[in-house]
């Protein structure tokens, strides 16, 4: 018995320092993907593997809910019923920041994504810095 209570304190020691909830884990990026946020690498690399974990599944393909579509920048600059979800260049406009950091108001979409706990901050930071740098999609024409 006493060798079943080591082996299980051993288990919950390892759950506990490498976490056992994976829900707000930061999103490994893709291996071979650009670090530079003005590129449209960086938005498959780094940023796409975010939104499919957390968004695409209420957002993409025939899900639109909240008449948001995630398929395209354009699509995401039109936003849904609440309007405009990213500004490129200006993440402090952009609805898509405050929801994604949860600091939405009684006037705004619930926070996201709705069902779970807060994305990690550094994909929280990831999702700003694709903003800030401009929000740029492969098929995207090159912004000045």
């Amino acid at each position: 018995m006493r060798s079943l209570w080591g082996g299980l304190g051993l288990a919950i020691l390892a759950m506990t320092i490498t976490g056992c909830n994976t829900v707000n884990q930061p999103t490994p990026p893709v291996p071979g993907s650009t670090s530079d946020a003005a590129s449209p690498e960086f938005y498959t690399g780094h940023v796409r593997p975010i939104f499919e974990k957390y968004c695409f599944r209420c957002h993409a393909g025939m899900n639109h809910r909240g008449g948001l579509s995630m398929a395209t920048s354009a699509s995401m600059r039109k936003g849904g019923k609440s309007g405009i979800d990213i500004v490129p260049g200006h993440p402090e406009s952009s609805m898509m920041m405050k929801l994604i950091r949860h600091e939405g108001t009684a006037h705004d979409p619930e926070n996201m994504p709705s069902k779970s706990a807060k994305l990690a901050d550094a994909d929280i930071a990831t999702v700003e810095r694709w903003i800030r740098a401009g929000a740029l999609m492969p098929g995207d024409p090159p912004r000045p």
